[in-house]
């Protein structure tokens, strides 16, 4: 066999003289061939480890320089350099917008709730600016933003220098939440001015977003009920062997006092018994609200059976049940916050149901809204009276399958807004036929809710406001979400959670304004 029979490589010495190797013993041999591959495999990785050796070394570094010269870092000099933020943020930067946009507030009703004594508090404009940059670059924390004002040099220009502690910043934010949704709308109305800002059509949507509370500590009505069942046996049993200790029967265990042993018990048999109140409360609340629609459904049957003459067909429907329900849940941690399905529809957790009215030109929020209501259907109205009369009234709306219901085509109306509500769910797969689809005939005047709607929305002009839903609320909603990453509230109680999206919407805002203000060269 000769040397060009073996069946590896031959590029180089090392390889040649694996190969003589190989070739000086039994060539037919697989035991040898896997041998000499091995050698080889052992070979290349010793080169590798010695190539490695030398480059780390002092020789290493000395050839590969004489080869290659490099920049130095002199961190020292760095550390004693002067910078000009007038440098470093350019006149369009977000936070010099953010600091003429302040400049331009009112808050005169921030300043007259300061005592005119005492020491030399941080002025409203340094507090509010560092919260309106934060949540529109998504540093929500208190202490974190105090932690920007000395490492992020927008946040060291907004605070002039300065550096609130974050008890200061949380304080502030807490005092002044209702203040900020007046700013709010004069933040809309400076839009308005600069005519990025004209109030036309509108889309409404809602999501989910996590309260500051643990699943953990929500307990059900059921679970409720057994604990103070359990509690109240125990207090009595305790009580039991405090008179067999008095009376010498029984030696108590060290450590045991029978005494802070009740104590500790009734106290969680009072904090029971003032959540279930809570929950009764709900239940009662719950109840009426659903006895007033199954009252409308009866209505409705019994007159379309009157203008038929004929039975109503369909499930009739049934009555509403009072009081709490088992799986009623109160959580310990914020009362106000609700067990709801996560906006994946991946699973339950203790949330707040945000809603936002958006402008469909400009993607301002013109209104937003909170509620502890797991469905849609009730925010509709709330979410369209928070748009304020200073800004204007929305000529239409659109809104999605999940307000759906004749009260809120009503309420709609009676606002003076042209509702464009989906009638169900679109399908995921359009076919092609659907382009094709003829008009169909106006309905008739006595045609129920959801046959006219679902005409309307098949109408040209129904077509285009409807059209605009998916791509205006839909990505505001997601650009606070995933972009600015709010996804749990800071602040805990249904008020204090109002304020904080207020505060976000706010923030969004002012980003968005920012890039329409660049856009028209007005800044």
């Amino acid at each position: 066999m000769g040397f060009s029979d073996v069946d590896f490589p031959t590029q180089n010495r090392k390889e040649s003289t694996i190969a003589a190797l190989a070739s000086g013993h039994n060539a037919n041999s697989e035991k040898l061939r896997r041998q000499s591959r091995l050698l080889y495999n052992i070979v290349l990785v010793g080169l590798a480890v010695c190539r490695r050796a030398i480059r780390d070394s002092e020789i290493g570094d000395r050839l590969l320089s004489m080869a290659r010269k490099f920049k130095k870092p002199n961190y020292e000099v760095m550390l004693k350099q002067t910078i000009s933020l007038e440098e470093v943020l350019p006149p369009n930067h977000l936070a010099r917008f953010v600091v003429d946009i302040i400049a331009q507030l009112d808050l005169g009703m921030i300043y007259t709730q300061y005592a005119p004594t005492g020491g030399q508090p941080f002025a409203p404009e340094i507090l509010l600016g560092l919260l309106f940059y934060g949540y529109a670059t998504g540093v929500f924390s208190s202490r974190k933003i105090e932690k920007a004002t000395y490492e992020s040099i927008p946040f060291r220009y907004i605070a002039s220098g300065m550096h609130p502690d974050h008890d200061t910043i949380a304080n502030f934010r807490k005092t002044f939440l209702a203040d900020i949704q007046e700013l709010f709308v004069q933040i809309l109305l400076l839009a308005q001015v600069a005519e990025v800002l004209k109030l036309g059509n509108i889309s409404l949507d809602g999501s989910k977003v996590h309260a500051d509370a643990s699943k953990s500590k929500a307990v059900s009505y059921m679970r409720l009920t057994k604990l103070e069942t359990q509690l109240r046996q125990e207090v009595n049993e305790l009580f039991e062997l405090g008179e067999q200790a008095d009376q010498g029967d029984l030696q108590l265990p060290e450590g045991l006092i029978i005494e802070d042993e009740i104590a500790l018990r009734e106290q969680r048999l009072a904090n029971l018994a003032e959540a279930k109140a809570v929950l009764e409360a709900r239940a009662q609340e719950r109840y009426e609200a659903e006895m007033t629609e199954y009252e409308a459904k009866q209505r409705e049957r019994e007159e379309k059976s009157r203008k038929t003459g004929h039975k109503p067909r369909g499930r009739k429907p049934k009555p509403p049940q009072s009081g709490p329900r088992d799986k009623d849940q109160y959580n310990f941690t914020d009362p106000d916050s609700r067990i709801m399905k996560n906006s994946t529809n991946n699973g339950f957790d203790q949330h707040y149901n945000v809603q936002v009215a958006v402008e469909q030109e400009s993607l301002l929020i013109v209104a937003p809204s909170l509620s502890n209501h797991p469905n849609d259907k009730r925010e509709a109205e709330p979410t369209l009276d928070a748009i304020s009369p200073k800004v204007g009234k929305p000529k239409a709306a659109a809104l999605d399958y999940g307000y759906f219901s004749k009260t809120n085509i009503e309420a709609l109306e009676k606002l003076g807004i042209d509702p464009y509500i989906a009638t169900g769910r679109e399908p995921h797969h359009k076919s092609w036929r659907t382009f094709f689809k003829q008009m169909p005939d106006p309905p008739p005047e006595d045609a129920s809710p959801k046959v006219k709607m679902a005409y309307k929305l098949q109408t040209e002009i129904g077509k285009a406001i409807y059209r605009l839903r998916k791509c205006t609320v839909e990505p505001v909603i997601g650009i606070i979400k995933e972009v600015l990453g709010f996804r749990q509230f800071s602040l805990r109680g249904l008020l204090a959670a109002a304020g904080e999206w207020c505060l976000v919407c706010l923030a969004f805002n002012l980003k968005r304004m920012h890039t329409l203000y660049q856009a028209k060269g007005l800044i």
